[in-house]
């Protein structure tokens, strides 16, 4: 099992500075030439994240709130904040902009968090070999559901992040921590990986 360190920062964040974790293993039989990554860091205030993904043929057609990123080009985090506690934030965004953002214990257990003002302040950009997105995790959304949670040094929140594409020229499903099992699905806490608070 892979595991990962949060890094802790100040105000301006340098990317840079923070390491990466590969997504890079493919899922289900689907092979590709997309490479992704992303990179967690935090604040006294939030997570911060930012995911990459090159890829030539990327799709961008869903929009709105109730469309499904995850039929285009899309890049997902999913986490549990407590240990002990296999209910999990999933969080999936396209190149669009459009965004996934569930709450729940299982897949068919989820329900869709919509809200007027997205609190995870997305910012997506067109790179020259694909695209990228960053955006923040409130602890305060987080607390709404686990009052206890704390992001300290030695805390530890449970994840996986996967690259997807239902729909994609090259359909494709590559994550972090891998996924053993006979069930096809991302939605498998157990398969969730440690991130430490640094």
């Amino acid at each position: 099992m892979r595991s990962y360190t949060i890094t802790p920062v100040c105000k301006d964040i340098d990317w840079s500075t923070i390491p990466s974790l590969p997504i890079d293993i493919p899922l289900w039989g689907t092979e590709t030439d997309i490479r992704a990554q992303a990179r967690v860091c935090y604040d006294e205030n939030a997570l911060h994240i930012k995911m990459e993904a090159a890829e030539t043929h990327i799709r961008a057609e869903e929009e709105g709130p109730l469309a499904s990123p995850c039929r285009d080009s899309c890049l997902e985090f999913f986490f549990s904040p407590m240990d002990g506690d296999s209910r999990y934030f999933n969080i999936e965004f396209s190149p669009t902009g459009c965004m996934y953002l569930g709450f729940g214990g299982s897949q068919f257990g989820l329900f869709r968090l919509i809200r007027e003002a997205n609190p995870l302040e997305p910012a997506i950009t067109r790179t020259c070999d694909g695209w990228e997105i960053t955006y923040r995790v409130p602890f305060a959304m987080i607390h709404q559901f686990f009052p206890e949670f704390e992001a300290k040094p030695g805390k530890c929140i449970r994840a996986n992040f996967y690259k997807c594409g239902d729909r994609t020229v090259n359909k494709h499903y590559l994550c972090w921590n891998p996924i053993t099992g006979p069930v096809k699905s991302y939605h498998l806490p157990e398969f969730f990986a440690p991130l430490y608070f640094g």
